[in-house]
């Protein structure tokens, strides 16, 4: 009787085990399958909605901002209505806050950034990027009366305006700067100018915009960094087709030469990464 009985309840846990296996394998694939959807479904929806909903500063020349009619315009913006037009669809812009663009995106609040959001291990984990479709370097910006400043390191110890969540942050702290929050380049050159604060570090490119717009300007180049940062258009992670779409889009753009017309119309040159 008990050798039946033990019999019984190996039979049982066999059984129950069996039935996990097969449970967990059936659950795995569905995961699979379930990714897969979604992977495809993003492009499908932009495909069947007709827009790509687009993440931008707005505050951000020669990238994204107002001209003097108040239309959103600036490279990526015209980098990103080109994309739409060769996926089939329309552009959409949200406007956000810089420290808010991640935020948004994972919320779902649009489907890329085009922001001159620099490519780096740490974004690479977390999200999806574009092909590169810019590159520039950093430059240290200062008062024009500063005569303290004259290279990255003689940062240590002073302020520098800098978006928190920007390359440019990461590489004023590297060098030991004080940082103080801003919203946008402007606001760093405002800050610069009342000398609340010492410098600022930004994109090259959107410096000689700036300087071309304001002349009179107080600020200078007090230094400029050798390598430049790559830049791409931003997806969350497992994106898909869509990413590979936008990278046909952006190598055809090349190859019958509208993505150098764009450069040459903001920046006077092809600034394409070599």
């Amino acid at each position: 009787m008990k050798k039946s009985i033990a019999l019984l309840s190996l039979l049982l846990a066999f059984t129950i085990v069996l039935t996990a296996c097969g449970s967990n394998t059936k659950n795995e694939a569905n995961n699979t399958d379930n990714k897969s959807s979604s992977q495809e479904s993003l492009y499908d929806k932009v495909k069947k909605d007709g827009v790509l909903t687009v993440g931008t500063e707005g505050t951000y020349p020669p990238f994204t901002f107002h001209d003097d009619s108040d239309k959103l315009t600036g490279f990526d913006v015209e980098i990103s209505k080109e994309v739409a037009k060769r996926l089939g669809v329309k552009a959409e812009f949200k406007e956000t806050q810089w420290d808010g663009m991640f935020a948004g995106l994972d919320a779902k609040r649009f489907d890329m950034i085009a922001n001159q959001v620099g490519i780096d291990e740490d974004r690479q984990k977390k999200y999806d990027f574009s092909d590169p479709y810019i590159q520039s370097g950093a430059v240290l910006l200062v008062h024009k009366d500063n005569s303290d400043i004259k290279s990255f390191d003689d940062l240590k110890g002073k302020k520098s305006a800098q978006s928190l969540t920007s390359n440019y942050n990461d590489i004023a702290k590297s060098h030991g700067a004080e940082v103080t929050g801003i919203e946008g380049f402007s606001q760093a050159v405002q800050l610069i100018g009342s000398k609340r604060v010492d410098a600022t570090i930004n994109d090259k490119l959107s410096y000689l915009d700036y300087k071309k717009q304001h002349p009179d300007a107080p600020i200078k180049v007090a230094d400029e960094e050798e390598n430049g940062v790559a830049s791409g258009l931003m997806f969350r992670k497992d994106s898909g087709k869509l990413v590979e779409e936008v990278n046909k889009a952006l190598k055809d753009m090349n190859d019958d030469g509208t993505y150098a017309k764009i450069s040459e119309k903001w920046f006077g040159e092809d600034v394409s990464p070599k």
